[in-house]
């Protein structure tokens, strides 16, 4: 049995961070990645933008040049999944049935994305790896209609993409607006709007009832017709091994300001994470975003390392549809008031969320100095007067009390 100082499992944005903040912070013993997935790490928010579109080659998609984590005595062990965790053994068994032995354990294995139910209908994709843009790249040439199960960020990056491509796309979302789960209303309505122009049919307050070989069954028995589905449901925490071992997990594996778990020798960081977080009035939260991942590592790392660092860092989040570019920073969850900016019809506005008066996040579509001025707003609680606010005229840095 091979063993390693450190082994890393999950090879997506936080196992790549994790080992290469390691080797930047001088660790010398051996150090290994074992990935479920068969390539070595790559971005995973281009899947849904530039590389669904072919804009982008899957080469410059990857974290690193091969060469680099050979370089650095990283082993990389590809496609291979780890399906138990033994915390006395200090070992981990793959799905193959061979076991690595570790001295600490980086636990980065992300999630698993939500299925429907298809009987009946194979061309039903979800957008998580390579491997699934892949497959419904190849199935798309004799795709015309593409019905697209929620309004999300995911969904809604390749319901631009699609139509981009000359599909007929519709996205279904069983709430009463799209992103009614991460923004505010007038972020949702311009979204909506910005959808609909360019041909997407959006329907909100739509349920499925079921997939058919025809398409979707709405719940009021409608049947519409699609011959390829996109899954955009959210995403499943990989916990299980992890959980079958004792950790305390609920939703994600429970870690503290250090990234390590209540097993000994064990930190877990990414989306698979609940952290109790700042930005969120200190509730335990996971974060599914690759900020919060490289953040994580980097916190790992140094605690590993022995220099620890509690993690604080302010959540920021992106997402590119068509021609607009949206960038949040902070958590609008819990907010009681919010303030827009900007002109909608210009395409370029943020909405700013408060609570108790105090800027709590901000949305900044095409509005990077919004962006960039407002993490101020946020990191000081400052309370700016509403008018002031929502005047785009007054750069946000002057209202930094």
């Amino acid at each position: 049995m091979i063993s390693f100082d450190v082994l890393i499992v999950g090879g997506g944005h936080g196992g790549a961070q994790a080992a290469i903040a390691l080797r930047q912070q001088g660790f010398a013993g051996s150090l290994a990645i074992v990935s479920a997935d068969p390539n070595p790490p790559y971005e995973r928010p281009p899947l849904s933008k530039d590389y669904l579109a072919g804009e982008k080659l899957f080469e410059r998609l990857l974290i690193r040049p091969l060469a680099f984590w050979a370089e650095r005595q990283v082993e990389l062990v590809l496609g291979q999944k780890v399906i138990a965790v033994d915390p006395a053994a200090k070992t981990v068994t793959r799905a193959d049935g061979e076991r690595l032995g570790y001295g600490i354990l980086v636990w980065a294995a992300g999630g698993e994305p939500k299925r429907l139910a298809c009987a009946g209908f194979e061309r039903v994709h979800t957008i998580r790896d390579r491997a699934d843009v892949d497959h419904l790249l190849a199935e798309l040439p004799a795709v015309k209609r593409v019905a697209v199960i929620g309004g999300g960020y995911i969904g809604l990056e390749a319901a631009a993409v699609l139509r981009k491509l000359g599909r007929e796309v519709v996205v279904l979302e069983a709430l009463d607006r799209v992103l009614a789960r991460v923004a505010g209303e007038p972020l949702s309505r311009f979204y909506e709007a910005e959808h609909r122009a360019h041909g997407v049919d959006v329907r909100t307050g739509t349920g499925m009832d079921s997939i058919v070989p025809e398409g979707v069954r709405l719940a009021d028995g409608e049947i519409l017709p699609a011959d390829l589905i996109v899954a955009g449901i959210g995403i499943n925490a990989v916990t299980g091994p992890l959980a079958e071992a004792g950790a305390e997990t609920g939703n994600g594996v429970h870690i503290d300001e250090y990234c390590r778990t209540s097993l000994p020798d064990i930190y877990a960081i990414g989306d698979c994470a609940a952290h109790e977080n700042r930005f969120a009035g200190g509730a335990r939260i996971r974060l599914e975003s690759v900020q919060n991942a490289n953040d994580q590592a980097h916190t790992a790392a140094k605690a590993i390392t022995g220099t620890p660092e509690p993690y604080a860092a302010m959540p920021w989040f992106w997402s590119n549809q068509y021609d607009l570019k949206l960038q949040t920073v902070g958590l609008s969850q819990g907010h009681d008031d919010l303030i827009v900016r900007g002109d909608p019809a210009a395409r370029s506005l943020s909405v700013v969320y408060l609570k108790g008066g105090r800027v709590i996040a901000l949305d900044c579509v095409n509005a990077v100095k919004d962006y960039v001025q407002g993490r101020k707003l946020i990191e000081t609680g400052a309370a700016p007067d509403k008018a002031a606010l929502a005047d785009a005229s007054a750069p946000l840095k002057e209202l930094v009390g």
